[in-house]
């Protein structure tokens, strides 16, 4: 079994503040991207209440918002950063990606001595940091920041979901399923949606 504090623990002796960050959101054809930055107690100190941490993908919905409100509560410092749709639009998803991600860090009360990056990419990050491959399932703190992010982003869409119901954004949170395609078919974009992610669409 992984010990999801394996990371931060070997890293402890050298980086004293150490977060975990990763998004939610880079592949809908609408809405932002969102991130987070998660700074957990020191590997070690952490309380009984965050029991079940892995991948948010693994979670179940559940399992998720229970696991959110404890996040929130144990952590040292958390931030949430979004990127809009036009910033995705302009800059491509991966830059967005990024602009997201610094928001996240810069809003934690602390400065991390280290940031953990979920991915094999972080060119544009303003921060000392990390790439962990497959991180959200191996670091305590970088599946920490996704539960946050995908609770975050999931939330956001259904709160889009009020204002343009005929998208079903309350299902598919604005990814490219077969009922999101119908619904663009019927009613065309909206202004929440990404029109760089949907050139082929347009194109048919």
């Amino acid at each position: 079994m992984i010990d999801p504090w394996k990371i931060e623990r070997e890293l402890q002796s050298e980086y004293a503040v150490i977060c975990g960050v990763d998004e939610a959101g880079r592949g809908p054809l609408a809405g932002p991207v969102v991130a987070a930055a998660v700074i957990l107690p020191a590997a070690g100190e952490h309380s009984s209440p965050l029991q079940g941490l892995d991948d948010s993908k693994k979670l179940t919905e559940q399992q998720r918002e229970r696991l959110f409100d404890e996040i929130c509560a144990t952590a040292v410092s958390y931030g949430i950063g979004f990127a809009t749709v036009e910033e995705i639009d302009a800059h491509n998803i991966l830059n967005a990606t990024y602009l997201a991600m610094n928001r996240a860090i810069e809003a934690l009360a602390v400065v991390p001595g280290l940031c953990l990056i979920d991915g094999n990419r972080a060119d544009g990050i303003n921060y000392v940091n990390q790439c962990v491959v497959g991180g959200d399932g191996l670091s305590a703190s970088i599946a920490a920041a996704s539960i946050l992010a995908k609770v975050q982003r999931d939330r956001l869409m259904l709160e889009l979901h009020e204002i343009y119901p005929q998208y079903g954004f309350d299902r598919h949170k604005g990814y490219p399923t077969k009922a999101h395609y119908t619904a663009l078919d019927t009613y065309g974009p909206a202004v929440v949606h990404r029109r760089t992610f949907l050139r082929k669409w347009s194109a048919k």
